[in-house]
């Protein structure tokens, strides 16, 4: 005997699409990740992955608020760039349209960490 599967549910909602970082995004990023764990500067990370915008937090420690947001929001594409380099109080310490560039505020940080 066949059985119907269960049906749709009542008043669900279609998935809305999320922004995420892509494949060669996340690449770039986790490059930066690495060699910032290797100078013991970071610790851990956290991907979300919203509506509006993509986000990796950096922590030194896990239970803390994040050191550093990256966020990709790509509704600033023509504006002042899709990425973001967020301090942990909320500035915006860089803005740009290419990712490679926006990060390298994190990398001077790795610069003075080595020396």
């Amino acid at each position: 005997m066949n059985m119907p599967g269960p049906g749709p549910l009542t008043g669900a909602k279609p998935t809305e699409p999320q922004v995420a970082f892509r494949r060669d995004e996340l690449g770039v990023i986790l490059s930066l990740y690495g060699r910032m764990v290797a100078a013991g500067e970071w610790r851990d990370y956290g991907i979300s992955c919203l509506r509006e915008v993509a986000v990796f937090s950096v922590f030194r420690r896990t239970a803390e608020h994040p050191l550093y947001r990256i966020e990709k929001r790509p509704r600033l594409r023509d504006r002042q760039g899709q990425y973001s380099v967020i301090g942990m109080d909320g500035r915006i310490l860089k803005r740009g349209h290419d990712l490679r560039t926006v990060l390298r505020v994190l990398e001077r940080k790795l610069i003075r960490a080595v020396e």
